[in-house]
C-alpha cells in the first residue's frame, strides 16, 4: 500500500424492492427515525483523540480541510478552535462544497474567504482555485476531516481526492481524521464506469454506496494509484475507536443543509438519483429528502408545498407548488438501505415518461454510468436492474476488503 500509515483499532434488513413498481412503495410508521443508533460516546471519532494526532503537528505548519462536522467532544467544538488553543500553528482552511460553515447551497460556488470566528484564511478546492499550490506548498502537514454519509455523489470525497493530490504532489503528510460511515453497512449500486461519467458527483470507480469510511477510501486511492501519474500521497489515518461497519450512527452535526437528520442520511442514496430529474426531493420544506413529489396528483395522496429554507434557496424543484407523492418520514431510519424502488415508481407512474429524465446527462453521472437509465427507459425492474451490475459490483466488493480498517457487516 505505499507510504500508507495508518493506525488500525479494531472493533439487514434492505428495503424490500418493489419489482411491481406501479405499487405504492410501503412508508411504514414504525419506531422514530433517530432509534438505535449508537449510544453516545460509545464511538469515539478520530478529532476526538487528541492524543493521538496533536503530537503529529507539533512545530509544524499546518493546513486543514474541514467544515461544520469538523466537530471535537460532545461540546461540538469546531477543530479549528481546538487547534488553535493548543497552539497548533493552523496556516489555513480549505473549505468543500457548502462552505467551511456549511451554509452554502448545493452546486454554489464557494469562494475564497476568511472565517468570521477565528480570522483563519480559507481557500476553495470546489471548482479549482489557482492558489492551491502555492499555498500547500507553504505548510508542512494538512489534516482532513469531513463527515462523509457513505455515497459516492456526495462531494466530499471528491475534495479528499484533490486534498490527496495537492499533497502527494509537493510531498505533503496528509493525516484523515477518521469518522464513522452513516450508511457504512451496505456496499450497493452500479460501480462507476470509464471516465466518460467522471465528475464532482462520481470522481471515483467504486460503487454508488460504498461502504467506506474517507480513512478507508484514502487508503484505496493510495493503494489502487489513482492519484495523477500513480502517485501516492503519505496518509496517516486515525481511527474511529469502537467502530465497526455495522454500527449504526446518528450524525451529530448536520453534513449539508438539505441532510437534517439521521433519516434524511439513510434515504440520499436512494433518492439522490431524482437529481437529475425535476421530481422534488423535499428541498425547500421541512423534510428534504424525507418526502418525494411532483406537480401532479397521479404519483399519490400526500402533498407538500416546497418554498425557501435557509441553505434551500435556489435550487428548489416543484417550488411555490403543490407536489403530490411519498411521505417517507415515518420509516425507521435504520433499516433504510439502497433501492431503485422509489426511482421505478415515480417513472412508472409519469405519464409522459419521455419527460422523466430532464437532466440525463447528469442523472448518468449520478449514477456513474448510462446504462442504468437506459434500463429504466426499457421497462427492467428492479431485480433484472441489479443482476446486470452484479459483476462489476462483486470486483469491488473484493477490492473493498483489501482496505478496511474497520470489522466488516458481513
Amino acid at each position: 500500500m505505499g507510504n500508507i500509515y495508518t493506525i488500525a483499532i479494531l472493533a439487514s434488513l434492505l428495503l424490500t424492492n418493489s419489482c411491481g413498481v406501479s405499487k405504492t412503495p410501503k412508508a411504514q410508521v414504525q419506531t422514530s427515525s433517530d432509534t438505535s443508533v449508537v449510544a453516545s460516546g460509545t464511538l469515539i471519532p478520530a478529532a476526538d483523540q487528541l492524543s493521538a494526532y496533536l503530537p503529529l503537528l507539533k512545530g509544524k505548519k499546518v493546513g486543514l480541510m474541514g467544515n461544520q462536522t469538523s466537530v471535537v467532544g460532545a461540546g461540538k467544538e469546531h477543530l479549528v478552535d481546538v487547534l488553535l488553543r493548543e497552539k497548533v500553528d493552523l496556516k489555513f482552511g480549505f473549505a468543500p462544497e457548502h462552505g467551511f460553515r456549511g451554509d452554502i447551497e448545493r452546486g454554489e460556488k464557494v469562494s475564497n474567504d476568511v472565517d468570521s470566528k477565528t480570522g483563519l484564511p480559507l481557500f476553495t478546492l470546489y471548482g479549482g482555485n489557482e492558489k492551491q499550490d502555492s499555498i500547500v506548498q507553504s505548510i508542512d502537514v494538512m489534516i482532513f476531516d469531513l463527515q462523509d454519509v457513505g455515497a459516492r455523489f456526495y462531494t466530499y470525497i471528491t475534495s479528499l481526492h484533490r486534498v490527496m493530490e495537492l499533497c502527494a504532489k509537493h510531498n505533503k503528510e496528509l493525516i484523515v481524521l477518521d469518522r464513522p460511515n452513516p450508511c457504512g453497512d451496505q456496499v450497493d449500486g452500479p460501480v462507476r464506469k470509464d471516465d466518460k461519467f467522471k465528475s464532482n458527483v462520481s470522481y471515483h470507480k467504486i460503487a454508488m454506496i460504498h461502504g467506506l469510511t474517507v480513512g478507508e477510501l484514502a487508503n484505496m486511492i493510495n493503494g489502487e494509484k489513482w492519484l495523477e501519474g500513480g502517485k501516492q500521497c503519505k496518509v496517516t489515518v486515525i481511527p474511529v475507536e469502537n467502530y465497526t461497519h455495522s454500527s449504526m450512527y446518528k450524525l451529530p452535526v448536520v453534513p449539508s443543509p438539505s441532510l437534517p437528520n439521521h433519516l434524511s442520511v439513510r434515504l440520499y442514496s436512494s433518492l439522490c438519483l431524482f437529481e437529475g430529474t425535476d421530481i422534488s426531493v423535499g428541498r425547500g420544506t421541512e423534510w428534504p429528502f424525507q418526502v418525494v413529489g411532483y406537480t401532479n396528483p397521479v404519483y399519490g395522496d400526500f402533498k407538500f408545498t416546497p418554498g425557501e429554507k435557509a441553505g434551500m434557496s435556489k435550487h428548489v424543484e416543484g417550488k411555490n407548488e403543490v407536489n403530490y407523492g411519498l411521505d417517507l418520514r415515518g420509516l425507521n431510519a435504520d433499516d433504510q438501505k439502497f433501492t431503485l424502488e422509489y426511482i421505478l415508481y415515480f417513472y412508472n407512474k409519469m405519464p409522459d415518461k419521455s419527460k422523466f429524465f430532464a437532466r440525463p446527462e447528469f442523472f448518468d453521472k449520478l449514477a456513474g454510468t448510462d446504462e442504468l437509465r437506459k434500463q429504466i427507459l426499457a421497462g427492467k425492474t428492479e431485480a433484472e436492474i441489479r443482476k446486470s451490475w452484479e459483476p462489476e459490483l462483486e470486483a469491488y466488493k473484493k477490492m473493498r476488503k483489501k482496505y478496511l480498517i474497520y470489522p466488516d457487516f458481513e
